[in-house]
């Protein structure tokens, strides 16, 4: 039996105001695609309206959106018509002025997804070491060789990059 449909509210609707940005910014980390990144947004709140978890705090709230909307990426990214998807040039997550910054943030873009996550989490949204290893439910070893991965992935392309 389904549940009838109410209005969301006012928790769900200060959560959306507050932390909508940066889920967006990571679903578009994960995707590439904006249309698919807004989608994953909007799944995400309408799974905390049909869950409606208790929270002890706003950072245990904030970690169980993040979680949502990785696992929600990642399953999008695990099925086959996804894999036939060409993404489209010019899809960046945020803005920068620098050429520079835009430049590692290209490069950050068409890493592996597990390495793009963890860097993004990082460097990005700061969270630290600690915290991502929860968010991403892996432990914090694992969190430390991907940030280490992840970099020496970056100075490799960037050595390339300056090389040519």
């Amino acid at each position: 039996m389904q549940r009838p449909m109410t209005r969301p509210g006012n928790h769900v609707m200060k959560s959306y105001e507050v932390y909508a940005d940066m889920l967006f910014r990571i679903a578009l980390v994960h995707l590439g695609s904006r249309e698919d990144a807004e989608e994953a947004t909007q799944d995400t709140f309408i799974k905390l309206m049909e869950k409606a978890p208790p929270f002890k705090d706003d950072e245990h709230q904030k970690a169980w959106l993040i979680r949502v909307i990785t696992n929600h990426c990642n399953n999008l990214l695990g099925r086959g018509w996804r894999k036939r998807v060409v993404r489209l040039e010019g899809a960046m997550p945020v803005t920068t002025d620098s050429p520079e910054d835009l430049a590692i943030l290209q490069l950050v873009l068409a890493m592996p997804v597990k390495y793009r996550t963890v860097i993004h989490l990082y460097y990005y949204e700061d969270y630290p070491v600690q915290e991502i290893s929860k968010i991403l439910q892996i432990s914090e070893s694992a969190v430390k060789m991907r940030l280490q991965r992840g970099r020496q992935l970056l100075k490799l392309e960037l050595e390339g990059a300056e090389s040519q």
